[in-house]
Order: structure tokens, then C-alpha cells, then sequence
């Protein structure tokens, strides 16, 4: 969701950051002067159009989780466990394209508000903390690698890890502890959040990247960096 890096390089090799490895043998440039200044007019909207887009499209993926646990009769409180993924998607995807720290935990929030102030989410309040853990758990994946590996397995973990934190916040505020389906409930959600939330997290951004529209975004200026790479190979 951010604006994108200056793509020329220096002429002074001595002058120029280190390439880091992202995963599939893809490289990130390593300067992290850019993540230091504040966000950038341009990476502002993008993070505010992601989480007005995503916060829709939350509320469309509560109405199929309502059908789904009518479908599911007697087994439709794991229902939401099923789905939950859908709803940790803008955080990864945020971060993929901006490379920024906590814009993914931005995002996230801003998905959250536009579920409750214009659509009315029956949580209320008490969404935007659900907000903000899965933002950070989607998020620290991530930061372990410095904004520098984008491949399957970060976003995997990242899925992972929105699902896990924030269950054990819903568990307390729903009652769960103590139940015997706890297992099965966090077991459940944890492998929604790394599919939906991490693995098609990674398959959209890839197909945004290919329409050629994040090209003013970090990752826009990270595949132009490759570019010449893979040719000298």
C-alpha cells in the first residue's frame, strides 16, 4: 500500500545496498532508509483504498459464513473457524506490495472501521481490537525477514499466525476454554488463515502485479531491480 522507491541505481557500486534473497530466488533491495520516512501521499490512499475494499469485502465473507453454518447444521459454530482466513487478507497483501513497517497493521484496522461504522458489524467496537492482533500476527512474519522475503512460506506463516494470535482473544471473550472442541477450533482456523489468508494472499498480489498497476509500489521497483539480474544469468 505504499508509494514506491526511486528505481535508478547508483552509479558508484561501493554506494549500492546489498541484494536479499526472497524466496523463489527473487531479490529485494536492502536499503531500509525509504521504510524509515514516514508514508509517502501516495502509499497513504493505497493503504485507505486496500482497507475500504477489503472492509466490503469482510462484510461479504460474514454473510457466507452465516450461510455456510446454516449449511453445516449441528456443526455450524466451526463454521467461522472454516472462514476465518477471508478475513486476514489485506494485512499480507498490504505489505507485499508497500514493504513498509505496519502498514499491514493499518490496513487491517481500517478494514475493521469500515466493517463497523458503515456496515454495521454486530461486534462492534470490540472489532477493531480483533483488527489489531490479526494485523500483527499477519505482520510479524514479515518483519522477521525485514520486508525481504515475499515467497509461499512467509505468507503461509503469516496466515498462521493472524489466525492463531487473535483466537486465543476470541476463546477468552467467547467462553471456548475449557471446551472440548478447542483443538479443533483453533486446529481449523489456524489452517484457514494459511490458506485463505496467507497462500491466496500471495496468488492475489501476484495477479495485481501482473496487470502492471503496482509498478509505482515497492514491489513494482523490486521486480525492475531483478530484471537485469536474471538477464546476466
Amino acid at each position: 500500500m505504499t508509494e514506491e522507491h526511486d528505481t535508478a541505481a547508483p552509479a558508484n557500486d561501493s554506494a549500492a545496498p546489498a541484494a536479499a534473497p526472497v524466496d523463489g530466488g527473487a531479490t529485494a533491495p536492502a536499503g531500509t532508509s525509504r521504510r524509515r520516512t514516514p508514508l509517502s501521499l501516495r502509499e497513504l490512499v493505497l493503504v485507505v483504498v486496500l482497507g475500504v475494499v477489503f472492509g466490503f469485502l469482510y462484510w461479504v465473507f460474514v454473510q457466507a459464513w452465516n450461510g455456510l453454518a446454516i449449511a453445516m447444521g449441528p456443526a455450524g459454530d466451526l463454521a467461522q473457524h472454516l472462514v476465518f482466513g477471508s478475513w486476514l487478507l489485506v494485512a499480507p497483501v498490504a505489505i507485499a506490495i508497500l514493504r513498509r513497517p505496519g502498514v499491514g497493521i493499518l490496513a487491517e484496522m481500517l478494514a475493521a472501521v469500515i466493517e463497523v461504522v458503515f456496515l454495521g458489524s454486530p461486534v462492534g467496537p470490540l472489532l477493531l481490537l480483533s483488527a489489531a492482533l490479526q494485523g500483527i500476527g499477519s505482520e510479524l512474519p514479515f518483519a522477521l525477514t525485514r520486508y525481504r522475503r515475499f515467497g509461499w512460506g512467509v505468507f503461509a506463516a503469516s496466515g498462521a499466525l493472524g489466525a492463531g494470535l487473535v483466537f486465543f482473544w476470541t476463546a477468552y471473550r467467547m467462553g471456548w476454554y475449557g471446551q472440548d472442541l478447542l483443538a479443533l477450533r483453533l486446529g481449523v482456523q489456524v489452517l484457514s488463515g494459511i490458506v485463505l489468508g496467507g497462500l491466496l494472499a500471495r496468488v492475489i498480489v501476484r495477479a495485481l502485479e501482473r496487470t502492471g498497476v503496482l509498478a509505482d509500489f515497492a514491489i513494482g521497483a523490486a521486480d525492475a531491480a531483478r530484471i537485469p539480474e536474471r538477464r546476466v544469468r
